[in-house]
């Protein structure tokens, strides 16, 4: 894709599943690749596989809650770097349990993972690309923040509410020439969403029952988002700001 070969790229959860997916395809591309994750040595192995195929990524420890942390680790990521043209907020987690059996402590981790750290990125990385009138954030949410899903409730919140956060970057950003936008996967077949799933007839059950529901017939596989990630923060997509992508297999079809 068109602009991408020499551009800076910055990746969190780049540990996980869809995040090596990210950023080994961002590294094919010619990206050099900042792979953030809490869990340095999945960090590391991500580096390696990006490295071994021939591409440049370094890999960063790095607790995206914690707003010291992410400002330490994305000034030290440019200095060996160079600075950041690409913002990719991937990293998320959460547990299937309905909202009523839930407790507080639980909230504040799910927000703080896929709402505050986001947040945290976006107000380390975003002044410098507004003093080279230059950039794009890629901010990876889910259909569940589109449409809800059941057992998720207050993950679903922080992916609307990540949805409704990039449309207002996209237009606070616009005159500076940066771009947001926001991809969201449908059910996608990641050990995380293994965990969700459990062992045994009851989650396979589920499992079945999903893919009967996806039009295309077939769960979500991480190597299916990042041709949508490196498309939003390519040339190609120079026009193109403020909007929300559903990578589901049809599952959710919203204009």
């Amino acid at each position: 894709m068109r602009g991408l070969k020499g551009k800076v790229a910055l990746v969190t959860g780049g540990g996980g599943g869809i995040g090596t997916a990210i950023c080994t395809r961002l590294a094919e591309e010619g990206c050099i690749v900042g792979v953030f994750d809490i869990d340095e040595e999945a960090a590391g192995e991500t580096a390696s596989v990006v490295t071994d195929a021939g591409g440049t990524a370094h890999a960063v420890a790095c607790d995206i809650t914690d707003y010291a942390a992410v400002t330490d680790a994305a000034a030290s990521f440019e200095d060996r770097a160079g600075p950041i043209d690409i913002l990719v907020n991937n990293a998320g987690w959460d547990r299937f349990i309905n909202f009523l059996e839930t407790e507080p402590g639980f909230w504040d981790q799910v927000i703080a993972i896929n709402l505050r750290g986001p947040i945290h990125m976006h107000h380390a990385v975003l002044p410098g690309m507004a003093e080279r009138r230059s950039g794009a954030v890629i901010n990876v949410a889910s259909d569940a923040g589109r449409v809800g899903s059941s057992g998720e409730a207050v993950y679903s919140a922080c992916k609307g509410g990540l949805i409704a956060f990039t449309k207002t970057i996209a237009r606070e950003m616009a005159r500076s020439g940066v771009r947001a936008n926001t991809v969201c996967p449908g059910p996608t077949e990641t050990a995380l969403f293994q965990s969700f799933l459990g062992e045994g007839p009851q989650g396979e059950k589920i499992h079945e029952a999903l893919k009967r529901s996806i039009p295309l017939k077939r769960l979500g596989q991480p190597e299916d988002m990042p041709g949508a990630v490196a498309f939003l923060a390519s040339d190609d997509a120079g026009f193109i700001t403020g909007q929300t992508l559903s990578v589901s297999g049809g599952l959710t079809m919203a204009g």
